[in-house]
This record gives structure tokens, C-alpha cells and sequence, in this order.
């Protein structure tokens, strides 16, 4: 405080200096050494003090350089140029000077240097001018009128006086009438003086009506009533302004609005946080308001010579004042009208869409608007990424939750909500924020794991932010998308790790193929072969329990026995709805007991797949075992058997037309299913079992691994002839496999036919002590009604023509309905579209046969 009073008293000596100064080069007259307490000093001082404390400034950039400068051409263009060269100097030296008892201001101190030379100039040019700066405390000085009325007479007939131009005065006082004339004008034409109405029209800016300036409803606007004579631009001027109380009234309304219904309707975080925001800049709007009527309380002056800048307000002055409130309150008022039906991400994303402006003023003030309003938004996306709460009770986030079961909870549990995803959030950054928390919720839900936690603050800490609330914002897109990033990048890699290690995924997808899609041969086979006679039985007559204990023999007589027992424990028979006729092979699966969490991937809808590939299979393996059943019975020694060599030439010959007519269909039969069999295993199973593993190696989500078993399963429905677009392929071929199976029935009573032919013929040429034991090792083998034992020889070899020609024929005919549906089979091969199923022709007639048998098809 004392340097500060010591500085002042220094710059006042100064002042007093270049006072004294200038006083005393004064010749009107010469003062040698002015009095300092004389009064002509005393109003001098005041006057000059008055000058340098002004607030008035040059109308120059202050540039020290740029001065400098122009005295320096100055000097040069009067040819001075040494006198420049030295000017140069001295300012290099001056601007240089820096630090303790430098001067701040430089380029003031040269521009009065610049001023004080021109006024010198200007000074001794000039006739009778012997005075520096004449007007210094010229209206201060005591001097008697005559001396004035003199001294403004010379200037008058001069036209200046030291180089600054003066008014004359006006004796006849012809301006003081103009004014009088004009203030009475104004006066006639204007009923309600300006202040009035600019008073109104600050009521009016916050919603209340002025004593002039009512609010209409029939023009839904602020209106100066008619009656009141005002001139028409001011009416003009009242109603542009009243525009922003007409757009004030709208956004306070609706603020209002919201507010009251908020206990009661969902206007949600989103809209408060709207809400809020608008009553924040209204905020700011308010203090404006009061900062004018402060102003408005001064009076507005009229024209006159003593018009100054003095702080009044006037319409046009508001008019000035309300440009920028103008442009917010209209840009709320279309936000508002916007949003009255809006909600959550949609009211976030329309408001969005007003911030892409190229006014710096509307861009700023809808990014802090914005900040406002999504900062609700962003806290329910960290805490549904971090944590994996729904914190939405209006409804307002673009994930949506239902109340499903556990084994639905990834597939229908959440879903995106189209309609509130903001426009900022891309649908793909959209999709990756929805699989985030559902990867979470799965964990707590499904798999009862708690690791998750540690890998979101991985997340955070990654993203550099933190798990705090509030940590994201509007702007912050980048932040959130790496944020997101990394925390699904860490869930999805935690998931997959629980459900290969601790729920083994990989281990039941195994174990789904070996049992359900028959990859286990010896289990099959075993299995099939002690099932058989429980399953040619009627349906309505097998029991469930019994077929349970023949699937535990089958597992612990093969490799089965070795595998992990829980997954032992989840396989088990299940009987499939039956009608009348049906028998156990109709209705016999087997089905895998797919528990939380595995029945995410393994649903309902899966399972059914599984089945029906199941019954394909086990369909096709029932062929395959019945073809091999045939040929056990049709032995190579049934037809060298000694026991027809005595039997009429004829017979025989039946016999061995019949006998080869069995075998040629029986190995065309056995081609055809040998080739479906290896095409099935290895081609589709093997095959898309290979693709589903590498692709579960390279998965990143829960995602990922659903699709490749969905890819999966559906390669395998389409390569086994079980898709939509194969259903006609699929009849036929079923036609076949029951065909075959018809053969099989046909076979057997043929071979228990040449047994019976066997065994009597046999018996004919036994003694008659060994006649009655053959009929006993006979009585093994059953015969139909009629049995040939009790015809002689002559009907016997009869009997044996008619039964081989019968069998003949019904082979005959099994073999052209063969044939056809084969053709019919083959020819449908090549116009599939799947690849693999033209390939399956191509190993079916690899040697062309039935291409050169019908050459047209």
C-alpha cells in the first residue's frame, strides 16, 4: 500500500511538472515561474489530471512497432534520414529496456511523443500562435467575459486557433429552438414515452404482462395495444422484442409442465436432466434481465449538444442486448417443441442432431446443453458395462430387459431398442455395449461366477477412466468406445474361459456326436444289437425302464464305460409320441441332458435338431444292420449244400435263380448304403465337426460361439438331406431305406423256406430210425401253415417250385420298385444346391453304371 501511495504521489509531481511546463511558455502572458497555488495553475492541473485519468482512447492499435514506424517514414519522407537512423536507435534501445522502472505502455508514451510534435509543429507554422495546447483549462480558466467573447471573435475569423478546428457559438441560440421544437415533436407523437415501454418490454421478457404490452391469445404472441399512438417503427420494435418473452413463456412452460407431472407420468432422467438444463441458462437469462432494469431506471436523453454515452437504455439498445439471449431462447424453443414427446436416447439423439451447426455460438451452447442432458445417459451405459445393473426405471436406455429363464437369458433376455439409441452411438458400438452386459449378467446368472468384477476395473484402468459415476460425458465418444472395448474385450475372454474350463463345452459337443450323432461305432453296434428285439415289438407295449437298463449295458460293454460319468449321466431314452402300428423303431432316441449353462447354446429348438438328425441316422444304421442281418442268413453254404442234389432239375435251378436274384438286389442294396453311410460320417459329420472346432478355437464371444454351432448343426441338416429345399430328396430316400427293410422281411422268408426244403429233403433220405431225431432238430426252425413235412416227395418238390417262383416274383418286383425309386434318387442328386450333395451322385455311380443304364436321366 505505501509503494502504491508513493507511485501516485510521483505521477502527480509529474503531471505538475509538465504543467508548470507548459504554463510557463505561455507569453499571453509569459509566466516565468507559475505560482503553483495560483488559480490559473490549480484549474490548469485539474484539467490536465481530467485528460489522463479519461477512459477515452486513441483510435489507433496499440503497437509500440507500428508508431515507431510511422514517425520514421515521417522523418524520411522530410528527408531527415539521420534523424530516422538515430529515432531507430533509441527505440531499439527503449524497447528493449525491460524489468524494474521500464515502462508498460511504450506505444502510449510514443504516441503522445508522435502528438506533442505534430501540436509543435502546427504551433510555429501557424500565425500569431505562441501557445502549446491553447486549449488547456479553457473552460476552467477565470477569465472575464470580454476577454472570451474576443478570443472566440479571432477564432471565429480565423477558423482555428493552433491547429484545432472550433465551433462558433450560436448568439441567436437557433440550435436550443431546434431542440425545443424536437422534444415537444417527440412529445405529440409518442402517448407513452420510451422508458415506459422499454420497462414493459422487460416484463414481458419474463413472462408477465406490462401495463402496454399484453400477452394475445388470439395471435398467440405479445402485442402494444392499438389504442396506445406510438410511431409505427417503435411498434415494430416492440414486437421484435417482445419475441423473446413470447419464446421465454414457451420454454418456461414447459419446464413448468414437466415438473408437475413428474411424480405421476415417467418423464425420466433425461428430460429432468433437460429440464435442468434449460432452467440453468434461464438462470443466466435472469441476471440479465436484472442487469437491464438496473439500466432502465436511468432516463433515455434527447438529442442535444449535450448528448453523451451516458448508461441509459433504450429499445434499440435492448434490441443490441437481446441478439444473443435471442438465438439460445429460440434454439430452446425448438428443442422443447422437439422433445415435448420425446424420451431417454430419442430426446438425447433429436437434440443431438440441432448441435451440427456452423455458428460457433449455437454449437458452443448446445455442447454444454448436451453435457447436461447425457450425462443421465452415459451413467446407465458405465453401469450397465462395469457392472451390469439396468439402472432404467422410465424406460429410457437402449437396452431393454424381460424377465425370462435362465436358459433364454443370452438369446431373449436383452435386446437393443431401436427407437432410444441415440444418433452418437454407432449401431455397432451399439451391439457391443448390449453383449458387454449381457456377458455380465450371464456370469451372475448362469454361471455363478464373480470373476467379471476384477476384469471391469481391468477395463477402466485401460481406458484411462475410472468405475466412478460421472466419469464419462457428451464429447467423450472415443472414451467411451475404448472404454467399451477393452471391458468387452476382457468379459467375453473371462465367459468363454468359464464355459470351456469349468462347465467343458468342448468335452458335451463331443459327447453330443459320439452318442446323439452315432459317432461311437462299438456303443451303436452293441447297443443296436441288444435293443433290436425289444424294438421290433409295438410301440404301446415297450418299456421305457427296460430300454434304460439296455443303454447301461450297451455303455459299459463298449469304450463308453471310460467317459467322464456326468456326461454318462446326461444321456438317456426317450420314446417319442406313438400312434397304432407303430413299432419301438419308430419311436426309440436317445436325447442329452443340456443343463444351465450349457442350455444357452444346447435350447429346446437345438435339442429338436439333434433329434431328428438322430432319428436319420439311427434310421440308416437300422438299414445298414438289417442288410448285414440278410447276409448272415444267406450263407454260401446254402446253396452248395449237398442236401439239393437230389431234388428235380428244375427246382434246383428255381432255387439258384432265386437264391442269386437275392443276392444281386442284396449287394446293390448294400452299394447304395455302404456309400450313403460314408458319405454321412466322414463327408458331413467328420467334416463339419472339423470346421466347428476350429472355429470354436478362434471365437471371442459367447456370440461367436453360438453362431459357429448354429453353422454347425445347419451344415449338417443340409448335407443330410434334412433342409427345407431337400424334403422331396428325403422322401425318396426313406422310400428306399423301407423298401430295404421290406427285403430284409422277404430275405428271411426265403432262407426259412430253403431251411425247411433243407431239412425235409434231409429227412427223406434218413432211415427211419434217424427220421423221427430229424424231425426234432426240425421242430428249431418254424414253419408257416401247411408245413412240407407232411406232404410226400412229389408234393414237396411242388410245394418247394410254387414257394421259390412266389419268392421269385416278390423279389422281381422289389427290385424294379428299387430300381425306380433309385433313379428317382439319382436324378434329384445333381440339380441340389449344395455342393456336397452332387458329390454324393458322384460316389454313388462313380462308375457311371446307372448313367449308361438310362442315358436320358
Amino acid at each position: 500500500m505505501e509503494e502504491d501511495e508513493d507511485d501516485q504521489q510521483s505521477i502527480l509531481d509529474l503531471v505538475k511538472e509538465l504543467v508548470n511546463r507548459l504554463l510557463s511558455q505561455n507569453p499571453k502572458p509569459p509566466i516565468s515561474n507559475p505560482n503553483p497555488n495560483s488559480p490559473d495553475f490549480q484549474n490548469s492541473l485539474r484539467y490536465a489530471i481530467r485528460i489522463l485519468s479519461s477512459r477515452l482512447t486513441p483510435s489507433i492499435a496499440p503497437d509500440a512497432a507500428a508508431i515507431a514506424e510511422s514517425i520514421k517514414r515521417g522523418l524520411a519522407t522530410q528527408g531527415k534520414s539521420s534523424q530516422a537512423l538515430t529515432l531507430a536507435e533509441l527505440y531499439n534501445k527503449f524497447a528493449s529496456k525491460t524489468g524494474p522502472g521500464s515502462i508498460n505502455n511504450k506505444w502510449a508514451v510514443l504516441y503522445l511523443l508522435k502528438i506533442i510534435s505534430e501540436d509543435t509543429k502546427i504551433a510555429q507554422n501557424a500565425p500569431n500562435s505562441t501557445l502549446l495546447l491553447p486549449n488547456l483549462g479553457l473552460n476552467e480558466l477565470d477569465l472575464s467575459n470580454e476577454s472570451r467573447i474576443s478570443r472566440d471573435f479571432k477564432k471565429r475569423e480565423k477558423g482555428y486557433d493552433n491547429g484545432v478546428l472550433l465551433v462558433s457559438k450560436d448568439p441567436e441560440n437557433l440550435l436550443e429552438i431546434a431542440f425545443r421544437e424536437f422534444v415537444n415533436l417527440v412529445k405529440e407523437e409518442n402517448e407513452v414515452s420510451e422508458e415506459v415501454l422499454v420497462r414493459d418490454v422487460l416484463y414481458v421478457c419474463q413472462g408477465i404482462d406490462g401495463k402496454y404490452v399484453k400477452f394475445d391469445a388470439n395471435v398467440d404472441g405479445y402485442v402494444l395495444s392499438n389504442s396506445i399512438k406510438v410511431p409505427r417503427g417503435t411498434r415494430v420494435m416492440v414486437r421484435k422484442l417482445c419475441e423473446l418473452g413470447w419464446l421465454f413463456r414457451k420454454v418456461k412452460g414447459y419446464i413448468s409442465e414437466s415438473m408437475d407431472r413428474f411424480p405421476a407420468e415417467d418423464v425420466g432422467t433425461v428430460g429432468q436432466a433437460f429440464c435442468a438444463a434449460l432452467q440453468d441458462e434461464l438462470s443466466d437469462y435472469y441476471k440479465l434481465l436484472a442487469v437491464l432494469e438496473a439500466q432502465a431506471m436511468n432516463p433515455i436523453p434527447l438529442v442535444s449538444k449535450s448528448t453523451s454515452s451516458s448508461n441509459y437504455l433504450s429499445l434499440r439498445r435492448l434490441s443490441v442486448w437481446f441478439a444473443e439471449p435471442t438465438v439460445k431462447m429460440r434454439l430452446m424453443a425448438v428443442l422443447v417443441d422437439k422433445c415435448r414427446v420425446l424420451r431417454g436416447g430419442a430426446m438425447a439423439g433429436a437434440i443431438h442432431l440441432h448441435a451440427q451447426h456452423g455458428n460457433p455460438l449455437v454449437h458452443e451452447f448446445m455442447r454444454s446443453l448436451l453435457q447436461h442432458v447425457c450425462s443421465p445417459l452415459f451413467e446407465m451405459v458405465r453401469s450397465w458395462v462395469l457392472e451390469g445393473e439396468l439402472e432404467d426405471i422410465f424406460a429410457e436406455f437402449f437396452v431393454v430387459g424381460q424377465p425370462v429363464k435362465a436358459e433364454s437369458l443370452w438369446r431373449e433376455g436383452y435386446r437393443l431398442h431401436a427407437g432410444m439409441l441415440p444418433s452418437f452411438i454407432s449401431q455397432p458400438l451399439a451391439q457391443r455395449i448390449l453383449r458387454t452386459g449381457k456377458s455380465i449378467n450371464f456370469l451372475r446368472v448362469c454361471c455363478d461366477d464373480r470373476g467379471w468384477a476384477d476384469t471391469a476395473t481391468e477395463a477402466a484402468a485401460a481406458a484411462g477412466t475410472t468405475t466412478r459415476r460421472g466419469s464419462l460425458g457428451y464429447g467423450e465418444t472415443d472414451a467411451l468406445e475404448t472404454l467399451v472395448v477393452e471391458a468387452a474385450k476382457r468379459i467375453d475372454k473371462h465367459l468363454l474361459d468359464v464355459m470351456y474350463t469349468r462347465y467343458k463345452f468342448k468335452e458335451h459337443c463331443l459327447a453330443i456326436k459320439r452318442y446323439l450323432l452315432l459317432g461311437q461305432g462299438d456303443f451303436v453296434q452293441y447297443l443296436m444289437d441288444i435293443v433290436g428285439q425289444e424294438l421290433s415289438e409295438p410301440a404301446n407295449t415297450i418299456s421305457s425302464f427296460q430300454l434304460a437298463g439296455l443303454l447301461e449295458s450297451a455303455i459299459r460293454s463298449s469304450n463308453a464305460q471310460y467317459d467322464d460319468p456326468d456326461i454318462l449321466d446326461r444321456l438317456r431314452v426317450k420314446m417319442l409320441p406313438h400312434g397304432t402300428g407303430d413299432r419301438g423303431w419308430d419311436v426309440f432316441s436317445l436325447e442329452y441332458d443340456a443343463r444351465v449353462p450349457l442350455d444357452t447354446v444346447f435350447t429346446e429348438s437345438v435339442m429338436a435338431r439333434y433329434l431328428r438328425i438322430f432319428n436319420f441316422l439311427w434310421k440308416l444304421r437300422r438299414v445298414e444292420h438289417a442288410l448285414i442281418g440278410a447276409w448272415k442268413t444267406m450263407k454260401p453254404n446254402c446253396i452248395t449244400s449237398h442236401s439239393f442234389t437230389k431234388l428235380q432239375h428244375a427246382v434246383k435251378l428255381q432255387l439258384l435263380s432265386t437264391l442269386r436274384q437275392c443276392q444281386v438286389l442284396w449287394n446293390q442294396m448294400n452299394h447304395f448304403v455302404t456309400n450313403l453311410q460314408y458319405y454321412i460320417m466322414f463327408e458331413v459329420l467328420e467334416v463339419s465337426w472339423s470346421n466347428f472346432s476350429n472355429e470354436m478355437e478362434v471365437a471371442k464371444d459367447l456370440d461367436d460361439l453360438l453362431a459357429a454351432h448354429d453353422k454347425y448343426l445347419h451344415s449338417i441338416v443340409e448335407k443330410s438331406l434334412l433342409g427345407e429345399r431337400s424334403q422331396s430328396l428325403y422322401k425318396s430316400l426313406f422310400a428306399l431305406f423301407d423298401l430295404i427293410l421290406r427285403f430284409r422281411s422277404h430275405a428271411d422268408r426265403l432262407c426259412e423256406g430253403i431251411y425247411e426244403l433243407q431239412a425235409r429233403t434231409r429227412a427223406s433220405s434218413l432211415s427211419s430210425q434217424d427220421k423221427t431225431k430229424s424231425q426234432r432238430q426240425t421242430r428249431d426252425h418254424p414253419s408257416e401253415p401247411g408245413s412240407w413235412f407232411s406232404d410226400g416227395r412229389k408234393a414237396l418238390e411242388q410245394r418247394a417250385g410254387e414257394f421259390l417262383q412266389n419268392m421269385g416274383r416278390e423279389l422281381e418286383e422289389i427290385s424294379k420298385e428299387y430300381t425306380v425309386l433309385l433313379e428317382g434318387f439319382l436324378s434329384q442328386l445333381p440339380v441340389q444346391q449344395h455342393v456336397d450333395l452332387k458329390f454324393l451322385f458322384f460316389r454313388l455311380d462313380f462308375t457311371e453304371f446307372y448313367r449308361r443304364l438310362h442315358p436320358g436321366t
